[in-house]
């Protein structure tokens, strides 16, 4: 069942495998601030660049007391080679089958041809704190993701 996440919702349950095949649980979000990115797809120019920027980032939003995580459709061998090529610090989520996309209610772009590009601002209790559509700016929300995961508890 698809829905749409809200500022002030709770962060769904769900469990998916990491890049190392482990099952990360969202369970384990309470008590940390998180942000959460959707992209689309590993290694494509928009998602590299995005991922890169979490990446030079990652120390900022470590210093304010958040952990990152990105979700794609990704298999997660795919995931494995996207953290290699790049030196990516942080936790990438394989959700094959869109399920929990389809949670957090993340729209498609070009009429719903390609997945889109959201991001998620999550306090230590699990609530969704701001929301970010990147569809079409891919680094320009990290300065301003970072300022406000300052802000809250």
């Amino acid at each position: 069942m698809s829905q749409k996440i809200e500022t002030g919702n709770q962060v769904p349950e769900f469990s998916l495998p990491d890049q190392n095949g482990n099952i990360f649980n969202s369970t384990t979000l309470h008590g940390i601030k998180h942000v959460i990115f959707f992209y689309p797809k590993d290694e494509s120019p928009g998602c590299t660049k995005e991922a890169c920027s979490f990446r030079d980032a990652y120390q900022d939003f470590q210093q304010a007391g958040a952990e990152v995580v990105g979700i794609s459709s990704d298999e997660v061998r795919a995931h494995q080679s996207f953290i290699s090529n790049h030196n990516l610090p942080y936790t990438l989520l394989s959700d094959t089958d869109k399920k929990v996309r389809k949670q957090f209610g993340v729209p498609g772009s070009l009429f719903g041809l390609i997945p889109g590009r959201v991001t998620y601002i999550i306090d230590s209790k699990g609530i969704v704190q701001h929301i970010f559509n990147s569809q079409l700016n891919t680094e320009g929300h990290i300065k301003k993701a970072i300022e406000i995961v300052g802000q809250i508890d």
